[in-house]
């Protein structure tokens, strides 16, 4: 039987860019029938036409289903998801498909092959292609990897903020209750909760894109990260079944 695979797309009023990405992430998946991938469209506040056209895709593609929250937060989405997903691998990535597609199979195979519990893509290793990148973005990201390390020494992931990551089956059934996080530093938690327990995280090398068009707020953003860090360091992270 083929490992089945959740692929998660978190959303919030992106009713001109989600159906490019669906229409781009099926004709991929096509191509790779070794899978059972199902995709699930997490629209988390929303006050456009995002819902919608959600279902109406639903209705056009196979596999395809619509989560929907009232409230806002990236983090709060995924909990919900991946807590709802019975799939073996369980997967996000951006809608604006700023990692390219081509790195997708090598996510899944680092834990339907490799025995990871963990995969995510980095931009910050060998082999990795980022283009258009501003300045301030790429200041502030390695500045925040370099901060974790400080707080956290043992930490062998370089790049925690790629929008490109995947969990086995028992990382998401016993990491993502403890992610306390509801937004972007969820992320971070998880894999920091991840490395506690002494879960595998592979690392994969991507080809990353800026989107000129996004929404995150760079400066208001990175310092909820410090906060979450600050947390997670003086407060103890929770301590997760072992990998053992």
């Amino acid at each position: 039987m083929n490992a089945t695979v959740d692929i998660v797309i978190p959303v919030l009023n992106e009713e001109v860019a989600l159906p490019g990405c669906i229409e781009k992430l099926y004709a991929f998946i096509a191509d790779h029938p070794d899978l059972d991938w199902r995709v699930v469209v997490a629209d988390n506040g929303s006050t456009d036409r995002t819902t919608e056209i959600a279902h109406e895709l639903a209705e056009k593609h196979a596999g395809l289903s619509v989560s929907r929250l009232d409230q806002r937060g990236r983090g709060r989405a995924l909990k919900q998801a991946w807590s709802e997903s019975d799939a073996d691998v369980r997967l996000y990535m951006d809608v604006d498909l700023s990692t390219d597609l081509k790195s997708l199979p090598a996510l899944v195979s680092a834990i339907v092959d490799d025995g990871y519990e963990v995969a995510i893509g980095s931009r910050l290793m060998k082999g990795s292609e980022v283009v258009d990148r501003t300045l301030k973005r790429e200041i502030t990201s390695r500045g925040y990897n370099i901060l974790i390390h400080l707080f956290f020494p043992l930490t062998k992931f370089k790049d925690a903020q790629c929008g490109f990551k995947a969990v086995s089956r028992r990382a998401a059934d016993n990491l993502v209750p403890l992610a306390k996080d509801n937004a972007w530093f969820f992320d971070t938690e998880l894999l920091l909760l991840a490395g506690k327990a002494g879960y595998g995280i592979k690392e994969v090398p991507v080809h990353w894109e800026d989107d000129p068009d996004t929404r995150v707020k760079i400066i208001s953003t990175a310092w909820e990260d410090v906060k979450g860090l600050l947390r997670l360091r003086f407060k103890g992270r929770p301590v997760p079944p072992s990998a053992s």
